[in-house]
C-alpha cells in the first residue's frame, strides 16, 4: 500500500515485490489512478530530475517499487494541488527527509479528475474547466488585491463571465509573484502571455480536427494530445531560452 503525502493511502500504484519494472509497465500501473498519464509525461518528470530509474547496459529503463511510488506523489501533488515541479521537488525531499509535508488547500470546487499536468478533464461532450473565485485565487496563491489588479491591468490574468478564474490563473499567479522576486514587472511579462496565446493557437490547429469527430473516444484523445503537445511546447520553450543564454554568454 502506498502513502500519499497527505497521510492517506492509495492502492494499484506501486509494483509487487522487488521487480524492476518497464516504463511500459509503470504506465499501466499508474494508469489505475491517472488515466491520462502518458510515457511522455514520465520521461518529462524524469528529465527534470524528479524520478531517477536505473538503466539496463542497452539504455532502458527499469524502475522499482520506490519510482513508482515517487511518481505517484508527484502526479498527485501536480493534480490536488496544482503545484510547479520546483515546489514538488522541495516537498519529495522534505519527505525523504522524513519531515511532514506542508501542502496547500485544494480550491474549492475543483475537480479531481486523476489528470498528471493538474489540468482538467474531458467528458464526451468536451471539456470541462474547473473554476475559482477571486477570493480563493488571493488565498491560494497567497497574493494581494492590489498585485493581483494590476495583473488583471496587463493581460495577465483574466476573470471569465461568472466572474471566476480557471483553475490554472493559481499557477499564473504563483509564476508573476515569483518572477516580480527578480526584478521583472507585469509590463515585462505581456511578451510570455502573447507568446502563450500563439503556441495555444498552434495546439489548437493541431487538435481542433479531432474535437469535431463524432466519437467520443476521439474527442478525448483530442483533449490528451492538446495536453501533451502543451508539455512539448513549454519543455521547447525552456530549451530555447537556455540556448539563448549560452550563446549570450559565449
Amino acid at each position: 500500500m502506498l502513502q500519499t503525502p497527505s497521510g492517506g493511502a492509495e492502492t494499484g500504484t506501486a509494483p509487487t515485490g522487488g521487480r524492476a519494472m518497464s516504463i511500459g509497465a509503470v504506465l499501466n500501473l499508474l494508469r489505475d489512478e491517472f488515466p491520462e498519464v502518458t510515457i511522455s509525461k514520465i520521461r518529462f518528470l524524469e528529465s527534470e530530475g524528479l524520478v531517477e530509474p536505473r538503466r539496463t547496459p542497452s539504455g532502458y529503463r527499469k524502475f522499482s517499487r520506490q519510482d513508482v511510488e515517487r511518481l505517484g506523489h508527484i502526479l498527485r501533488m501536480q493534480r490536488d494541488h496544482y503545484l510547479p515541479l520546483k515546489v514538488i521537488r522541495e516537498h519529495l525531499d522534505a519527505l525523504e527527509r522524513g519531515e511532514p509535508l506542508q501542502l496547500p488547500a485544494v480550491p474549492q470546487g475543483a475537480p479531481r479528475s486523476g489528470l498528471p499536468d493538474g489540468g482538467t478533464g474531458a467528458t464526451p461532450d468536451g471539456p470541462t474547466a474547473a473554476r475559482v473565485g477571486r477570493a480563493e485565487l488571493l488565498a491560494t496563491a497567497q497574493v494581494s488585491e492590489v498585485e493581483l489588479a494590476e495583473w488583471e491591468s496587463y493581460g495577465l490574468l483574466a476573470a471569465t463571465v461568472d466572474g471566476g478564474y480557471d483553475i490554472e490563473a493559481v499557477t499564473v499567479a504563483r509564476l508573476i509573484a515569483e518572477l516580480g522576486r527578480f526584478g521583472l514587472e507585469p509590463r515585462h511579462l505581456r511578451i510570455m502571455k502573447a507568446s502563450a496565446e500563439r503556441e495555444a493557437g498552434m495546439v489548437e490547429q493541431v487538435v481542433a480536427p479531432l474535437r469535431l469527430h463524432r466519437n467520443p473516444q476521439t474527442r478525448a484523445h483530442a483533449e490528451a494530445s492538446a495536453r501533451e503537445l502543451a508539455t512539448l511546447s513549454v519543455r521547447l520553450h525552456e530549451a530555447l531560452v537556455r540556448s539563448a543564454l549560452r550563446a549570450q554568454e559565449q
